[in-house]
């Protein structure tokens, strides 16, 4: 069995074998493949498969799906441990990218697609258990903000591949997954061997958990994933369908957006302690509102390409605040609540996902600018939630319309 070591005598481990130190390993390795399979991701499928609207909405419902289901992460982690899970995750979400290219056909893609998604949305939903458990609640929005730039300063460098090898070299579609996917699944074998399994001072709860005071946090997931899938489905399918990017003109845009987080998301981090969740996402939903009704007036109006690939880059940069919503939910969580609710919310902010991706892909071959002032509707709502977050919000106080009494169990 290996070493099983609890996380205060972790911490007085060498710098490079502390829990903080997987988080930023994993943290590296997951967006090489991801970002790397999303940047060549709306070129290939039309290139390969010739997908239209329709076709991209149905991908990504298809890629939503184990999201959905990452409620079972909770009966996983009865037999297997998170740490181990999470690994495990990553391997098949590298493995799975690295296949992409060898079925161009539309069955072969979405049947690979349901793989990775497997892999990233297991993964992303024991990460975030794992990050609320391991770092601490006084530093927790800085050190998230550090792993967002970190993963983001990996992904620049597979970009910056991409952008200057792409043309000149050549590239096929099949080498750059291979060797991005293959990335990945090598670091997850480095990080299962690499370190012990590290036990968090507080056991999880092992079952399904949904209490009454956590409403609104679980509606804010809801609207955070049916607005988000709205710009990872169809701001970039936008760029080439619309203006006609190719790879490397994309994936320069993907560039500009991993360096805005590099310099940011720990700002973003900082700004998210000194100033509360509650005023960090006010502001990134008033934000998402301007920048729907923007992306609407590229279409109804003829706003060009340069606006176009601007509001992209603000509107990637105003997602990086969702760190916000995670340290909310770690300030008014029960300690051992952290993994089953982490897989709860991971389902909730999936619902949408499912069947909205599929939806707005018909009403994109009829209105494409409809799409975009329907995700400033949502926004909207979301701000009239966010409203409802209290400045200082603790267990028993989680939103304005609690009491300062003892919560009760549900």
């Amino acid at each position: 069995m290996r070493q099983i070591l609890p996380l205060a005598q972790a911490r007085q481990m060498p710098l490079l074998r502390r829990p903080t130190a997987l988080l930023f390993l994993m943290a590296v390795a997951m967006p090489v493949a991801f970002a790397t399979w999303s940047a060549l991701l709306n070129n290939f499928v039309i290139e390969a498969a010739e997908f239209d609207g329709s076709d991209i909405g149905w991908l990504h419902t298809v890629r939503e799906i184990p999201g959905f289901l990452a409620v079972g992460v909770i009966a996983i982690i009865m037999v297997m441990r998170e740490q181990v899970l999470g690994v495990v995750a990553l391997a098949l979400l590298g493995v799975a990218t690295a296949m992409t290219a060898w079925f161009p056909s539309l069955g072969g893609i979405l049947t690979i697609t349901m793989l990775s998604s497997i892999g990233f949305h297991y993964y992303e939903t024991v990460n975030q258990s794992l990050q609320l458990q391991w770092l601490p609640k006084d530093s927790a929005p800085q050190m998230l903000g550090w792993l967002l730039a970190a993963g983001s300063g990996a992904t620049l460098v597979a970009y910056v591949l991409v952008v200057l090898t792409w043309r000149a070299f050549d590239l096929n579609y099949n080498l750059v997954y291979m060797v991005s996917g293959g990335f990945t699944a090598i670091v997850a074998v480095i990080a299962y061997f690499a370190y012990p399994q590290f036990e968090a001072p507080n056991p999880q709860i092992k079952r399904m958990v949904l209490r009454r005071r956590y409403w609104l946090y679980y509606a804010l997931q809801f609207m955070s994933g049916a607005r988000r899938q709205i710009f990872v489905v169809f701001a970039g399918f936008m760029m080439v369908e619309k203006f006609g990017f190719e790879v490397h003109e994309v994936t320069g845009l993907f560039l500009i957006n991993l360096i805005a987080n590099m310099v940011f998301a720990p700002l973003l981090g900082r700004a998210v302690f000194r100033f509360g969740e509650r005023s960090a996402l006010i502001f990134e939903y008033v934000g998402l509102i301007g920048v729907f009704l923007a992306y609407g007036g590229v279409y109804y109006f003829g706003w060009g390409v340069i606006l176009a690939a601007t509001l992209y880059v603000v509107d990637h940069m105003f997602f990086a605040l969702a760190l916000a919503l995670k340290t909310y939910f770690q300030k008014i969580a029960d300690p051992g609540d952290i993994a089953p609710t982490a897989a709860v919310a991971f389902t909730i902010n999936h619902i949408a996902a499912v069947f909205l991706p599929a939806a707005l892909g018909y009403l994109w071959l009829v209105s494409p600018g409809g799409v975009f002032v329907l995700a400033a509707g949502m926004a909207g709502v979301s701000l009239a939630l966010a409203l409802l977050i209290p400045r200082h919000p603790v267990p028993g106080y989680e939103t304005r319309l609690s009491n300062l009494v003892p919560a009760a169990a549900e």
